[in-house]
């Protein structure tokens, strides 16, 4: 079972905690995590573009010249797609990119990157975020005090409007809570943050 020291905002060690095996201690599956990301991305898409055929092209309703006996070749309208302003073959059309994924991939792939970040130290444990007001200075000290410097995602049990808002200014931090916690934002961010009470809750969701 692995263990993780947990830290205040100070940056001094409080406590030990012991993590799941099953959620922070298997073998990553990368190939999971490639084919749920690539769903991820997929549903990300809006798929509005959209190109005009040549019956949807203004004009071109007359044949440009007779049929024979031009020397031209033959043409039925001036908005084929040859033309300059004619309409587009086989272009873009609005349309879906979703697709769904296994539920079981999907945590798999969450599992794998949390046990990533264990094995690579990139995960750092905090009490808890005891913010009493709004202040962005207050979430770039605490991440000094923690030593991240690299892009952190910050993972909340729950909606905080004081934490949320107090890092909302840092480019490099980015907050997010245990239900809308993703594949694409671990990959993302190298260092993940997350308090006693976020490791608590995703042993309840994920074990």
């Amino acid at each position: 079972m692995p263990s993780i020291d947990v830290y205040n905002i100070e940056g001094k060690k409080v406590k030990s905690l012991d993590l799941k095996e099953e959620i922070f201690g298997i073998e990553p599956n990368e190939a999971v995590v490639h084919s749920v990301l690539v769903n991820y991305l997929a549903n990300q898409r809006q798929g509005t573009q959209s190109t005009k055929t040549r019956a949807e092209v203004r004009g071109g309703g007359r044949k440009p010249w007779r049929q024979k006996g031009t020397g031209r070749a033959r043409q039925g309208s001036i908005r084929a797609p040859q033309w300059i302003k004619g309409g587009i073959a086989l272009g873009p059309k609005p349309r879906s990119y979703k697709y769904r994924v296994n539920k079981k991939e999907r945590q798999l792939a969450i599992k794998s990157l949390l046990s990533s970040k264990v094995l690579e130290n990139n995960l750092v444990v905090v009490d808890k975020f005891d913010f009493k007001e709004i202040k962005t200075k207050q979430m770039a000290t605490a991440m000094k005090n923690l030593k991240v410097e690299e892009k952190a995602f910050v993972v909340l049990a729950s909606s905080d409007e004081k934490v949320q808002k107090s890092a909302r200014n840092l480019e490099n931090v980015k907050t997010g809570s245990v239900n809308t916690i993703n594949v694409y934002d671990l990959l993302r961010y190298k260092k993940l943050v997350l308090t006693v009470d976020t490791i608590k809750k995703l042993e309840e969701v994920y074990a």
